[in-house]
């Protein structure tokens, strides 16, 4: 740009998350030296440019997503996502703030890990100043008297109007005095029902006509511009200029650009109409609406005193623009002149500047193009031929500045120039300069200043280009780690899919066994995680246990209970093991509740190897992808592949202690730890006489309990096979029933027919298995309370 030199000057660093700050939600905004600026976060920062410094930081309860400032009053309004609109007195907050405060919110900011970060104290905001509770709303904008917001309903967004309070009034809305309905919309929902957060919000721009004028001489806030007299009338018609109403102008995230007349909509409450008569559609972008704005592209005559903007401008995320004036046609009638541009995208965030000029920062760079020209944006001696007509191309010119996420119009600039305040993906805060006579024709004397301005501006360039290099590696370290790791989690699935019979490359055996613990018998499972493949279990998996216990068979009340538990997989290489133990029972009521069903399966989490690297999405990419990924990986996903599944019965419970082992001959039955004072006072008594309650005298008095099972000997041996060849019918059964349980090789080596041992409550079993007569096989089941044996 011929004649305009950019000069980039880095002011201050705010925190911003891992992988940089998001788009949309950010705001900048100057008034003279004091700088407010939201990261998007809970906290809203006042920056002084003179004393480069940090005045003030106030804590809001939630997160950011706008701020309109009335410069005036000195308030600041705030919306909070999923909060509501808060009103904050500036000066009244900044003297509020005592010594004794600040030691306090220093204690506090302490304990959160932000005391090193930010030189000043954090000031929390009161939940008195919110002057509009509201979990809908997610833009507005103030004008004169009238608070007007936008809130998404669960069909519809909806235009609401209230009074905006006056100085030294209650800061409270004094009531609702307009609502109209817009389109249709479709609320983002969450993994569990929960919405989340939008990936755009909508856009609130008040365009007021040349005579119109606050009633209390109120200021507007900052998201107001003053529009010509004929684009008034042509865009919004003769009834909005009549009554010489403002007009809101809506920007919805589906491309719609829509507009409300303010003092229609006031009086449709009195006299209720059609609202879709209310509501007139201008344009349809097709993408989402990011900037709505107005500037001025014809010179001035030197008698005019009042500015008005005699262009409208409405920026889309994918590059589209709008862009409308007042022209004349070739009969000499006012009519309006709508050009469409494509500028490069995505667009993060736009502003109006002076001399006809749009600025609007893409991933890569932030660029200007202008509106008054018609060939080159840096050519100020090219017009368009037709008188008030738009450019047919906008050309782009850059700035060399990259990713910048909110951007603002500082009014100090020199004449003919601008100075822009930025806000970087990286949270840092800089000023871009335009100076129109920092190029000259001629060539200069080089002084020492001007060397070391000179110098001064090389580094900032390497200082941006060394940031941008440090983004792209992170990125594409992030994400070659995570294409590393999804093809071990797709070879290793793949191996166990294609495997299902036959040995498997990855195997999980449970087994079941008696244990003491805490003075209690206690029946646990092992699960014994065996990796016979040649792939590496490594970050991100873990082995699913799932306890499922089945419901009684004498209570029919009781329920299928469940119990998962996660143990993650860490290094677990080719024929490495990994064995995890669990207790089955019994519960805290004693009772043992068979059968027992347990699942193992391996799990691979998505979130935890992929979410790291969409988290770091290169920041000079779309930096509005990174808001999707709690919708893309949600917490439970994942990958899931079944391994085993073992049910535990009640023959797998039995125990037997006179064929057991000599290292599991301890365990005794199933009974309540006893109290060791009691133990102590019993011996000291001596014995005492066996007691005579219920218990006693049905394991005294009462015959067992026996059952009787008969099956074919012929088909019991058809059944059996070739595997217990040369062993008893008896014992071939007794081998099988108790082919589960850890008691098993002892049965098979002594050849047994009949066992004797312990249920898990307690209680002696004799099971027998003999051959009756006429070809038939007999399985007794007899159990007593006690120790008696039959």
């Amino acid at each position: 740009m011929a004649g305009l030199a950019p000069r980039v000057e880095y002011l201050a660093g705010f925190c911003c998350p891992l992988g940089g700050l998001a788009v949309g939600k950010p705001r900048v905004l100057c008034h003279g030296a004091e700088v407010f600026l939201s990261t998007g976060s809970e906290l809203v920062y006042v920056y002084d440019r003179e004393g480069r410094l940090l005045i003030a930081v106030y804590k809001f309860p939630g997160k950011v997503w706008h701020l309109e400032l009335l410069a005036l009053r000195r308030a600041l309004y705030v919306l909070c996502a999923r909060s509501g609109i808060y009103c904050l007195s500036l000066d009244q907050a900044s003297r509020s703030v005592s010594r004794d405060d600040k030691d306090d919110r220093d204690d506090q900011d302490s304990e959160d890990g932000q005391v090193d970060e930010l030189p000043v104290p954090v000031i929390p905001v009161h939940p008195d100043t919110c002057v509009l509770p509201s979990a809908t709303l997610h833009a507005f904008t103030v004008l004169d008297d009238v608070l007007i917001t936008l809130a998404q309903g669960p069909t519809q967004w909806k235009v609401q109007l209230f009074e905006c309070p006056c100085p030294g009034e209650d800061p409270r809305p004094g009531g609702q005095i307009g609502e109209v309905e817009l389109s249709t919309c479709t609320p983002p929902a969450g993994s569990l029902g929960e919405p989340t957060a939008p990936r755009f919000l909508p856009v609130l721009c008040c365009a007021s006509p040349p005579g119109s004028r606050a009633p209390h001489g109120h200021p507007w806030g900052s998201g107001g511009v003053t529009l010509e007299g004929a684009l008034f009338g042509l865009l919004f018609g003769t009834d909005a200029s009549l009554l010489e109403s403002p007009v809101i102008l809506c920007g919805l995230p589906d491309g719609q650009l829509c507009c409300v007349v303010l003092k229609t909509l006031v009086t449709s409450r009195s006299a209720p109409g059609d609202p879709k008569a209310l509501v007139k559609i201008l344009h349809h972008l097709e993408e989402p609406v990011i900037f709505i704005g107005a500037l001025r592209t014809e010179p001035l005559s030197e008698d005019v005193e009042d500015v008005y903007c005699d262009c409208l401008v409405a920026l889309g995320h994918h590059g589209r623009t709008l862009a409308i004036k007042a022209s004349w046609d070739e009969a000499g009638h006012l009519v309006p002149e709508l050009r469409e541009y494509s500028l490069p995208g995505p667009v993060l965030c736009a502003a109006c500047g002076r001399g006809g000029r749009v600025y609007h920062s893409t991933p890569s760079d932030l660029c200007v193009v202008d509106l008054a020209q018609e060939v080159s944006p840096w050519d100020l001696t090219q017009r368009d031929g037709a008188p008030g007509g738009l450019p047919s191309l906008l050309c782009p010119a850059s700035l060399s500045v990259c990713s910048v996420v909110t951007l603002s119009v500082s009014s100090r600039a020199p004449e003919g120039g601008a100075e822009l305040l930025a806000l970087s993906a990286k949270g840092r805060l800089m000023t871009c300069s335009l100076d129109p006579h920092s190029e000259t024709p001629h060539p200069t004397r080089v002084t020492s200043a001007n060397a070391g301005q000179k110098i001064k501006e090389l580094l900032s360039g390497i200082g941006t280009v060394s940031e941008r290099v440090s983004s792209l590696k992170k990125a594409v370290d992030q994400r070659d780690k995570a294409l590393t790791c999804l093809n071990e989690a797709m070879n290793v699935s793949c191996a166990l899919l294609s495997s299902r019979e036959g040995p498997r490359p990855i195997s999980c055996t449970i087994s079941t066994s008696w244990s003491r613990l805490q003075l209690q018998d206690v029946l646990t499972a092992t699960c014994l995680l065996e990796n016979s493949s040649g792939f590496s279990l490594d970050r991100g998996w873990a082995l699913c246990i799932q306890v499922r216990r089945s419901s009684r068979a004498l209570d029919l009340d009781s329920a299928v209970s469940a119990i998962t538990y996660t143990i993650p997989v860490d290094q677990l290489g080719p024929g490495g093991q990994r064995e995890v133990t669990l207790p089955l029972g019994p519960g805290e009521d004693g009772a043992l509740d068979l059968p027992v069903t347990v699942s193992c399966a391996l799990f691979y989490s998505l979130r935890e190897v992929v979410g790291g690297a969409l988290a770091l999405t290169d920041p000079f990419k779309d930096p509005s992808s990174n808001e999707r990924t709690p919708d893309v990986l949600p917490e439970q996903d994942g990958v899931c592949l079944p391994l085993s599944e073992h049910t535990v019965d009640m023959l797998q419970g039995l125990r037997f202690p006179g064929l057991a082992a000599a290292h599991t001959q301890a365990l005794g039955p199933l009974s309540p730890a006893r109290d060791p004072i009691h133990t102590f006072l019993e011996t000291c008594c001596g014995p005492v006489s066996q007691p005579a309650g219920p218990a006693s005298l049905r394991a005294k008095y009462l015959p067992p309990s026996v059952a009787t099972v008969k099956v074919s000997a012929e088909l019991l041996r058809a059944a059996l096979g070739d595997d217990h060849a040369g062993v008893s019918l008896c014992s071939a059964t007794l081998q099988w029933l108790l082919a589960e349980n850890a008691i098993a090789d002892i049965v098979r080596a002594q050849a047994l027919s009949s066992v004797q041992g312990v249920a898990p409550d307690g209680t002696d079993v004799h099971l027998i298995i003999r051959e009756a007569s006429r070809g038939q096989l007999s399985c007794l089941w007899g159990n007593r309370p006690g120790h008696q044996q039959f």
